[in-house]
């Protein structure tokens, strides 16, 4: 990117525009997907026909930021195409971005609701404050971040908390969820130091299109057809494609022209959008009191992350 985008995107307004367009694209994803399993016939137990579908969606979105590269930076794209570190930060990012955080997330999906999903999974930013407390000298755990991991924690306890049963988890439900949520971290900060020496938007649309050719073909060899639809289920994957290579792409620009705190304060208003999304398109019910409590305790616990 050149120094006048840097500024743009530095900017506090346009980074905060940015990082909530980001956000509801990822929040509509959560309807999107579980619509998705409707119009692609996939099975509740269909493992290889999620991964398929997964895959498809992901290639796609990585072909279309490409595409958009390319017509951007013709020459960016010969010269690195023979680098052996870009391509290692690409392989790398596509497994724990794309293909690991994926299978998880398309089988946990199934196996819970899109507003609980949602909520659960902004465990991602409490698992990128361990983290970075761990890697970065200058994003250590204070007593702020310390409070709002457990006011996170807390929040993934009453949103699992069903009335005379209990603590309710299932492990490839909720259980999948929270993983996925573990390796969007891991991405998260893996983003920001490959970035540093690559073009965000190129190592973004790379990522997914390996990540999703390979969740394509993992889905294909445990039996999966290659997913077909009418044309209602075509357009809507068309849309995840785009909202994928829009919100990643510009995410990992976002992350590297700023504070990872400054923007994944953001990540917040992904449970809120997905919620209000799957009771607009999927007629969820989200009148319940475990979700009233938690959806502002998550809010609350991630300001105090990045407090």
């Amino acid at each position: 990117m050149n120094s006048k985008e840097k500024s743009i995107l530095s900017n506090k307004v346009v980074a905060t525009l940015a990082a909530i367009l980001c956000t509801f694209l990822w929040g509509s994803a959560y309807p999107a997907v579980k619509l998705g399993y409707e119009l692609f016939n996939v099975g509740a137990d269909d493992t290889a026909a999620k991964l398929a579908f997964a895959g498809v969606r992901f290639f796609l979105s990585g072909l279309i930021v490409l595409i958009f590269f390319r017509a951007q930076n013709k020459t960016k794209v010969l010269t690195i195409s023979f680098n052996k570190n870009f391509w290692q930060k690409v392989v790398i990012l596509a497994l724990v971005q794309t293909t690991i955080h994926y299978y998880f997330y398309y089988i946990g999906l199934s196996y819970t609701t899109g507003a609980k999903a949602s909520i659960l999974n902004t465990l991602a930013v409490f698992f990128s404050a361990l983290l970075a407390h761990m890697f970065y000298k200058d994003d250590r755990l204070n007593l702020a971040k310390s409070i709002g991991i457990l006011v996170g924690l807390f929040a993934v306890v009453i949103v699992n908390y069903e009335s005379k049963m209990g603590l309710t988890i299932n492990i490839r439900g909720e259980g999948y969820i929270l993983i996925a949520s573990l390796f969007t971290a891991l991405a998260s900060l893996y983003t920001k130091k490959a970035s540093e020496s690559v073009d965000p938007v190129l190592l973004s649309g790379s990522q997914l299109t390996v990540g999703g050719a390979l969740l394509l073909v993992i889905g294909l060899l445990m039996g999966s057809t290659f997913p077909i639809s009418n044309p209602k289920g075509l357009l809507l994957l068309l849309y995840m494609a785009s909202l994928s290579s829009v919100a990643f792409s510009l995410w990992a620009a976002l992350l590297k022209h700023n504070k990872v705190s400054s923007i994944t304060i953001f990540f917040f208003l992904v449970p809120v959008f997905g919620t209000l999304l799957s009771v607009l398109v999927l007629k969820e019910s989200v009148m319940k009191i475990q979700y009233l409590i938690a959806l502002p305790a998550v809010a609350i616990g991630i300001y105090l992350v990045n407090k």
